[in-house]
């Protein structure tokens, strides 16, 4: 977590003194939408290379069954899903309705969705299949199991969530980073239930996309992404998970429990 955050900072500080030493720099605090869709990218994968880096060092060259990137029933991880979702939003709304919340996510217009079709398509990229991949393999597939390892379910997937909800201060209402946490622990909840991470990557990319299509103001597009999304996400995993390589026999049985 601290390498991963670590380097993102010491980029952002870079990218901040180049930004601001210019002569057309901004004279805002904010930076522009190519430089907000950098860090951001750079985050995700910082936060990814740091997972397979200490998980190298932690135990030897790491298999897709160490990621949870493993097959698992269909049906079951479908149901478990939209349990899961279901749960999150009744949350988030009773969370809404006490508090009079009615916040508008930033993160889009910050990073340009709208200004064009490119800049669009760009940040749609981001957050429905980047995010959701760097995300779920840094948080659920190495985060919360080295917790687990440590110190059991509960207390991993609380704290996952906390810290998952907490991350997302920068790019969401403050507000919502109570139902961020609990959409983390269901998130983990969700993979120690199924065993395999390509549940919880379809679960982020859905709502992401659901939440970015809100914030934008879609209709028909909402859908399409959310199922465009959802198969390229599965599919990248999938390749990792190629590329990782598979063990077999009690290493598969133990990565499934």
């Amino acid at each position: 977590m601290v390498a991963g955050f670590g380097a993102t900072l010491v980029a952002g500080a870079f990218v901040a003194i180049i930004v601001l030493s210019t002569s057309d720099a901004p004279k805002s605090h904010d930076f522009s939408p190519g430089v907000n869709i950098g860090l951001t990218l750079f985050q995700n994968l910082a936060l990814l290379g740091s997972a397979f880096v200490f998980a190298r060092i932690g135990g030897g060259r790491p298999s897709a069954e160490d990621f949870g990137l493993v097959k698992t029933r269909l049906g079951r991880a479908v149901g478990l899903l939209i349990a899961v979702w279901f749960g999150f939003y009744a949350i988030s709304t009773i969370w809404a309705l006490a508090l009079h919340l009615d916040e508008k996510q930033e993160l889009p217009d910050r990073l340009g969705a709208g200004d064009s079709l490119g800049s669009t398509l760009l940040v749609v990229f981001l957050i429905t299949i980047v995010a959701p991949l760097g995300e779920e393999l840094f948080f659920r597939g190495f985060f919360f199991r080295a917790l687990k390892n440590w110190r059991g379910l509960l207390p991993a997937a609380i704290l996952t969530g906390l810290v998952f909800g907490a991350i997302h201060l920068g790019s969401s209402p403050a507000a919502f980073t109570v139902p961020l946490a609990v959409f983390g622990f269901g998130l983990c909840m969700l993979y120690h239930w199924t065993g395999s991470l390509y549940p919880t990557i379809a679960l982020h990319a859905l709502n992401n996309s659901l939440a970015l299509g809100v914030a934008l103001k879609w209709s028909w597009e909402i859908p399409v992404t959310m199922v465009g999304s959802v198969a390229m996400t599965l599919l990248i995993a999938w390749s990792i998970g190629r590329l990782l390589g598979h063990r077999h026999g009690a290493a598969r049985a133990i990565a499934a429990t």
